[in-house]
């Protein structure tokens, strides 16, 4: 990436802090699960809809603003989703009854549904062919930074604001537009498609590629259990069943998240050299042997290294996706079918929060237990589909169209 323009560093900077700040605003509801229920007085299970809701509807928001990034551009609609995802966050804030809030998260989800898939394509469109496996690792990366953030400003944060403040908080995102208006251009392969009058319907395409469409599918909602299924619920098990205080999550959640980050840069950088299904196969598998001290161990030191570990292995695996899904579909369809896809997979993993608390809320609050059934099995099942998937290492698109 040293050898990367200063325009192409700009877009992989806007790219990332797209990407985190979105995550850093879905994150901050996973640290305050607990408070908004006793604030509400009902079941953590129940707020937990909150979870499951947002990630329901993020199709619809990956399909709108992803056609609307075809059409417009990158440019301008990921700037549109930034300003709408940190208008509701901040809406959230407010809000009078649980009601209420869950009907504010629905719409947050909206917005926020369609930042992966133009962000990721305005990225992977700009960058030299050659640093893809190296940008899909830092992109992914800016989703743990996100969730970084968020433990970060929930223990300098929460106590002096409370969960409301912290919704305040997540408004913060809009600063990131000035940047992007006078630094970030709009993607090369885009603005050569529509110089060449070049459009793709994307019925068509799902029509024709509707295997490939499947298995996406299937492959991301395994991925996205492996990232909702360790993480959603990881500060709730720390505070409920290890009675954890705030600075201590805080600590923990730097950590694994540090790890995150880390392992998503390795592999992604690591694909490039064994491909892009080794990678992925490898850091599945190697959340295995990591399942009993991630989820059965006692005392912050022991947990905290089995976060660690955890979360560089499943975000390693999340590294390599960007670039693999960007590889797999056809040109033209680049900021909406990888997008949709993903956040379809997203649908269905979105009852993984409501599933686990009701798990662990069955077993005597054992959420170790619920989180270790789920990670296993899909860090399994991501290794057996990524395995009958094709190759894509090596394939050139930025500089041609397909």
């Amino acid at each position: 990436m040293f050898d990367w323009t200063s325009t192409q560093r700009n877009v992989a900077f806007a790219s990332f802090a797209s990407w985190m700040l979105d995550a850093f605003d879905f994150f901050i509801l996973v640290f305050v699960l607990s408070d908004i229920a006793a604030n509400f007085h009902a079941e953590i299970s129940e707020v937990s809809l909150a979870i499951m809701l947002t990630l329901a509807v993020r199709p619809i928001g990956a399909l709108l603003f992803g056609r609307l990034a075809e059409k417009y551009g990158r440019r301008p609609v990921l700037m549109s989703n930034i300003l709408l995802f940190s208008l509701f966050e901040l809406l959230s804030a407010w809000s009078p009854t649980l009601t209420t809030f869950l009907i504010l998260r629905v719409i947050y989800g909206i917005a926020m549904g369609g930042v992966w898939g133009v962000a990721s394509s305005l990225a992977m469109e700009t960058i030299p062919d050659r640093s893809r496996g190296l940008m899909s690792g830092i992109f992914q990366a800016g989703y743990p930074a996100g969730y970084l953030l968020a433990s970060i400003i929930f223990g300098l944060c929460y106590d002096f604001v409370g969960w409301r403040g912290m919704f305040l908080i997540g408004a913060m995102p809009v600063l990131l537009l000035p940047f992007i208006w006078f630094k970030v251009p709009e993607s090369p392969v885009w603005l050569a498609a529509r110089a060449r009058k070049e459009s793709v319907a994307l019925l068509p395409v799902v029509r024709k590629h509707w295997k490939l469409c499947l298995y996406l599918v299937g492959l991301m909602a395994c991925f996205n259990f492996f990232s909702h299924g360790t993480q959603d619920l990881y500060p709730t098990f720390l505070k409920v069943q290890h009675g954890f205080d705030p600075h201590t999550v805080s600590l923990i959640a730097i950590a694994y998240n540090i790890a995150a980050m880390l392992g998503g840069v390795f592999f992604g950088s690591l694909s490039e050299k064994i491909g892009r299904k080794k990678a992925m196969i490898v850091a599945a598998l190697l959340a295995l042997p990591v399942l009993p001290l991630w989820a059965f161990s006692s005392g912050s030191l022991a947990i905290g290294l089995g976060a660690f570990l955890m979360q560089f292995m499943v975000q390693g695996a999340w590294g390599v996706v960007p670039t693999y899904l960007t590889e797999l579909v056809p040109a033209n369809t680049r900021a909406v079918l990888p997008g949709f896809v993903y956040q379809l997979g997203n649908l269905i993993a979105s009852v993984n929060a409501t599933l686990q608390s009701g798990i662990a809320e069955a077993h005597g609050n054992d959420y170790g237990l619920a989180m270790a059934i789920v990670a296993g099995t899909v860090a399994v099942l991501i290794a057996l589909i990524v395995a009958c998937g094709k190759e894509t290492r090596g394939k050139a698109i930025t500089h041609r169209s397909e």
